[in-house]
């Protein structure tokens, strides 16, 4: 930027220098606007309209393209984007929050077009910085902890080459080596000063619990994206969530095998008007928990034989306040007040306990539905029977296509099982959406397009079932997920977001079917699945040990030190840090405050001498810069000082050789003296060991 900022050429930035300064600036806004980004809590518009102006600026950075806007311009863009707040707040995002992330967003994207001034510099770093400080406070990902990283490297090398900029704009500097290797010095001065930074604060971890997280709950609510499981399904709606990978939750289970293949079982809808399913309406049922325990089913018996099942499952943040249960419920144990019971037979969560989603316990039967009945259940409630058989004005095409699947089927049973069966052989999978709204999805699917994907086939069914007289209902959830043999986890994504069929056969009771067939798509046991496995191992460590890294964690993991120091017959006794961490439990704070101003205050001087020692090395070893000499001659001048022999200030090291009086010492100066100016002068670098050897000399003397 030296020729658009108007200095005198004699005062002009160079340019490699202002280049080096402008990318790492792109570099902290990017890794800001990245770990914001990722956060999920940026919508669209907006990381798009920022993203846009990142890579102008990178072109410009580069000498790509030059933008001029007009200051008149750009201020009154500015002010339109102030102006417009109150209106975000009232009609977009309906918070301040949101609204405040959009107009920094917007006036970041403003001034890294415009920006050409120190102020305009200035303001940008605290963008980036007001970013990243959002993002903390917004991410509970392990991704946040890369952008935190490339914004602290980037961030010194910004810092530091602001400097030099600002040292070239007051006055000329001769430089003799040159500029040629600016880039490469400072942005190793960086990678040091960032590996410096990390190794000093990273004591802190085990000294001071998190705090953010409590914060946040304090002043916001908990946010949850994936929805849809309770208040109804749209036909279309859990192909859209199917897109995503992202995982939704975590299940441990407590019985042999750790893999629990099991349906989660969500909500369960019943009246249908053609496009969307719906649970029946009744109001909710309030649950309060005894000591976090509700225990369910008293007093209920199986119907078939099966087992008792064990599991805790750790909700995401992506995921609803809805608990999502396997097999039968008999008891949950979860750290919140209260449960609601509606009326799609799901558990909801009346109040949050912590933004980074929800834990419980659960204890089950697992029925075997291929088993034969042992106990035959009581007939449904003849109001109950009228609403799973009532259906809205379909397709006259479809009561005959449920007629021809289940044709020669003698009982509800046969007939039910021929319906799935031509459902999964006869009809494909898709997560292609229709290309634009029709007004019979069904009749669509069943007799045009022919292909679709979960509450598709289970809608078909349901309402075929319902045209042969068998009461029928969809059930929303998730499929079993994938076992993470590194956490020991079952991993549930929302790609695996399903829907499926209850039918109830007379004599049996409920019985599910699927009518979905196979997903085509990826099977989940390629490299790629297998890397997405180490990935999401790394984001439970974060979520565990980051996130939720508090007093009982610090406890736990001395602990677990303890033990596996006595396992390995490694006699130390790890019990100390038990009893400082409950010491440090209420001061941890002043006491990681002290900590911090201690590592501070020393930097600069462990900075200093570890630069020093560096450059000394490298003159041992011959291999000294020309300006690396200066670092022996000081120390020639601190050993004379020890015997009382000062040079002044205005004598080149020269003359100060002249005027000591003949001595050995003198003798040894006149050397050191001469080899100082070939050094320094001559570049001649190997005598370096020469000068060391005559500098020992003279410090024995």
């Amino acid at each position: 930027m030296g020729g658009r900022s108007g200095l005198p050429v004699d005062r002009a930035i160079p340019k490699v220098v202002d280049r080096f300064f402008e990318f790492s600036l792109l570099g902290m806004l990017a890794s800001g606007y990245c770990a914001l980004a990722g956060s999920g809590y940026l919508d669209w518009p907006t990381a798009s309209l920022t993203l846009v102006a990142l890579c102008l600026r990178g072109l410009m950075a580069a000498g790509v393209i030059e933008i001029q806007i007009p200051t008149r311009v750009a201020a009154v863009a500015i002010l339109a984007a102030t102006g417009f707040f109150p209106l975000d707040v009232w009609l977009v995002s309906g918070s301040v929050f949101g609204a405040t992330v959009h107009l920094i967003c917007i006036l970041a994207s403003l001034k890294l077009v415009t920006a050409q001034s120190r102020l305009d510099f200035l303001f940008l770093r605290g963008v980036a910085l007001v970013e990243l400080l959002t993002a903390a406070v917004l991410s509970v990902s392990a991704g946040f902890f890369l952008f935190l990283a490339l914004f602290v490297l980037f961030a010194i090398a910004g810092f530091s080459s602001s400097e030099v900029r600002h040292s070239a704009m007051r006055r000329a500097v001769v430089v003799r080596s040159g500029l040629h290797a600016f880039p490469r010095r400072l942005g190793s001065i960086s990678i040091f000063l960032f590996f410096g930074i990390f190794a000093m604060t990273s004591v802190l971890f085990f000294v001071l619990p998190r705090t953010a997280r409590a914060a946040f709950e304090r002043f916001m609510p908990a946010h949850y994206h994936v929805s849809g499981f309770s208040n109804g399904v749209t036909l279309g709606q859990i192909g859209e969530i199917k897109k995503s990978s992202a995982p939704v939750m975590h299940v441990r289970s407590w019985n042999d095998g750790g893999f629990l293949q099991v349906r989660w079982r969500g909500a369960v809808l019943t009246g249908f008007n053609g496009k969307r399913w719906t649970p029946p309406r009744a109001p909710d049922q309030q649950y309060d928990l005894e000591r976090g325990v509700l225990r369910w089913n008293r007093g209920w018996h199986p119907t078939r034989p099966g087992h008792e099942i064990s599991y805790t499952v750790r909700l995401d943040d992506a995921a609803s306040d809805t608990l999502f249960l396997a097999g039968v419920t008999q008891t949950i144990s979860i750290d919140v007040p209260a449960l609601a019971y509606t009326s799609s037979e799901s558990f909801n969560v009346l109040s949050m306990p912590n933004v980074t989603g929800l834990t419980y316990g659960v204890v089950s039967y697992l029925e075997d539905e291929t088993a034969e009945v042992i106990r035959t259940p009581p007939p449904l409630p003849r109001a109950t029977r009228e609403r799973l058989l009532d259906l809205p004005p379909i397709d006259s095409r479809i009561p005959k296509l449920a007629r021809e699947m289940s044709a020669g089927a003698q009982t509800d049973v046969e007939k039910a099982e021929a319906i799935e069966n031509h459902l999964r052989h006869d009809y494909g999978y898709t997560l292609q959406m229709l290309p634009s709204a029709v007004s019979d999805p069904l009749a669509t699917f069943l007799f045009e397009r022919k292909k679709g994907h979960c509450e598709y086939f289970a809608t078909a069914m349901a309402v075929m079932l319902r045209t042969l007289g068998i009461p029928s209902r969809m059930v929303t959830g998730f499929q079993s997920g994938v076992y993470n043999p590194i956490t020991k986890l079952q991993v549930v994504r929302a790609s695996d977001a399903h829907s499926w069929v209850e039918a109830w056969i007379a004599g049996r009771g409920w019985t599910t079917y699927d009518p979905t067939p196979f997903d085509p798509g990826p099977s989940g046991e390629g490299l790629m699945s297998r890397i997405s496995l180490f990935f999401d191992a790394a984001e439970q460590f974060w979520q565990d040990w980051i996130v939720s890294y508090d007093f009982d964690r610090q406890a736990a993991l001395a602990s677990r030190m303890d033990d596996s120091a006595h396992r390995l017959q490694f006699h130390f006794d790890f019990s100390w840090m038990y009893r400082a961490l409950a010491q440090l439990k209420n001061a941890g704070t002043a006491v990681a405050c002290v900590i911090v101003a201690l590592l501070l205050a020393c930097f600069p001087f462990a900075l200093r001498w570890g630069r020093g020692r560096i450059r000394f090395l490298r003159l041992a070893s011959g291999r000294g810069r020309a300006t690396d000499a200066t670092i022996l001659y000081q120390r020639m001048l601190r050993a004379l000082a020890r015997r009382n022999i000062h040079k002044p200030a205005w004598m080149t090291p020269l003359e100060f050789a002249r005027v000591l009086p003949a001595s050995d010492v003198r003798l040894v100066v006149d050397n050191l003296t001469m080899f100082y100016n070939q050094l320094r002068f001559g570049g001649r670098s190997e005598i370096a060991p020469q000068m060391i050897r005559l500098i020992e000399r003279l410090e024995k003397m």
